[in-house]
């Protein structure tokens, strides 16, 4: 009997022993080697994970980032728009690779079709959800293309930095937004976009992405953009363009000159951030126009002066030579 209990232990044992030095070997075969830098880097990002580099998490970036420096020795085209340069900055160090430093970008709502621009033809009752209503219907207002107001976008964003204005219903973005892009991606209508922050916060973008023509879209908004080309003629830069019915305005061109704004006949383009405008001072004798007489009656002529009489010279008669 002792001796049952101990050849099967030393079975157990030695069938043990051998599954160890398997899988020891297994274990170095396939061992999978991690740059230790991909820690450091996921170190020093924000960990938001909120995608807005275009990767899953912030650990999807270390790792992309890290086999970027490898293979081609560059960071072109990775950015964590959360961390901003400076976290761009830090990364490099970490790599040993010089960053370039990229404009900061803010979520901008090119829609104005508020209450009062866009007033409702329908009531909607349904599901509080904008990708919802957008399979359903074109809008209260009867635009197609405008914002839905049912705030998709604010559930989307992780940083507070959206909300839904009570007396336009439309979405307002303030100083807490990192460009993640959530609320882009969350927009059905596609009525939000990435753009630069500008200058002292400064920006001129076209508040509209109606694509129908005039007439259709003033009727369903008064501020609609009707695709005139007056601001495009007017641009000295090449920054706007006109595609179906739709101006649009490049901020990588726009040098923020405001003369698209001023030519717009429905106020479709938007200045933010800039100071008022001073009122023109006419010029002098600009008030005084000369009034043009309608009827030949009020025409006053002057009495022609008479000429002065020349002395008549006496003919001297010529001698009639015979």
């Amino acid at each position: 009997m002792d001796n049952i209990v101990i050849i099967a232990v030393s079975a157990l044992g030695g069938l043990g022993l051998i599954a160890a030095v398997i899988l020891y070997f297994i274990a170095n075969k396939f061992k999978v080697y991690e740059d230790p830098r991909i820690d450091e880097v996921e170190e020093a990002l924000p960990s938001a994970n909120c995608g807005g580099c275009g990767f899953p998490g912030c650990r999807a970036f270390a790792e992309a980032t890290v086999k970027e420096a490898k293979e081609h020795k560059s960071l072109e085209g990775l950015n964590c728009p959360v961390g901003g340069n400076d976290v761009m900055q830090e990364v490099g160090k970490i790599l040993g690779l010089e960053v370039e430093q990229q404009a900061p970008l803010i979520a901008v709502v090119r829609c104005n079709g508020s209450t009062a621009n866009s007033p409702a033809k329908i009531q909607y009752e349904g599901a509080t959800s904008c990708t919802f209503a957008h399979a359903l219907y074109a809008g209260e207002g009867g635009c197609q293309y405008g914002c839905l107001g049912l705030g998709d976008c604010v559930d989307a964003c992780d940083f507070d930095a959206i909300h839904m204005n009570p007396e336009t219903a439309l979405p307002e973005v303030n100083d807490k937004c990192t460009a993640c892009g959530a609320c882009v991606e969350a927009c059905p209508r596609d009525i939000i976009e990435l753009r630069k922050r500008g200058p002292k916060e400064r920006r001129i973008f076209v508040s509209c992405v109606n694509k129908e023509k005039g007439g259709p879209a003033k009727k369903n908004c008064a501020v609609a953009c009707i695709g005139c080309g007056k601001c495009e003629k007017v641009c000295n830069f090449d920054a706007i363009t006109i595609t179906s019915f739709l101006a649009y305005i490049d901020f990588q061109k726009c040098t923020l000159c405001r003369k698209c704004v001023e030519v717009c006949p429905t106020d479709a383009i938007w200045e933010v951030n800039f100071k008022p405008r001073k009122p023109k001072v006419p010029k002098p004798g600009a008030e005084e126009v000369k009034k043009v007489p309608e009827t030949k009656k009020e025409i006053e002529v002057a009495p022609a002066e008479p000429k002065p009489q020349e002395d008549k010279k006496e003919e001297v008669p010529k001698d009639n030579k015979e």
